[in-house]
């Protein structure tokens, strides 16, 4: 059997993209707050207040892995959680002033990153890039919980 031509593996090429944004990350942005982390930040700056599950959702990462970020952030002294007196159970989440200061910061950095990201693209590519991954992540969040239709033929 013949190798497979991974340049038609999307899960391969996205691992390689994945790969150069962190390489790019780490060098341009942050090395101490990741991109999910600032994703988290860059909610809250539109819409503070905003419950746990709920920046989860906006920012598609799953209820563990939210609760991480939160958690780092919180620790960071970027976020605040507190209480929701309507729902004991609940924490609502607003930046800090060091928080607002630090995506500030992150956001200015984050678009040089993105220059040079994406500088292989014309501008009308980059907008047809940004519709074709957008709608292929979007249909992604429906894979989250798979049927027995998408497991995996034994």
């Amino acid at each position: 059997m013949a190798a497979a031509d991974l340049t038609t593996h999307p899960g391969h090429l996205a691992r390689r993209l994945q790969q150069a944004h962190y390489l790019l990350w780490n060098t341009m942005v942050s090395e101490e707050i990741t991109s999910p982390q600032y994703a988290v930040l860059n909610t809250l700056v539109d819409e503070p207040g905003l419950d746990q599950r709920t920046v989860g959702e906006r920012v598609g990462l799953d209820r563990s892995t939210i609760a991480e970020v939160i958690s780092r952030l919180s620790r960071r002294g970027l976020l605040d959680k507190v209480r929701d007196p309507e729902d004991g159970r609940r924490f609502l989440l607003r930046l800090t002033d060091e928080g607002v200061r630090t995506h500030r910061k992150l956001t200015l950095r984050t678009a040089r990153m993105n220059q040079v990201f994406l500088a292989p693209l014309t501008s009308d590519e980059r907008t047809l890039f940004f519709d074709l991954i957008r709608r292929v992540a979007d249909a992604a969040e429906g894979l989250r919980n798979p049927g027995e239709s998408l497991a995996a033929p034994r």
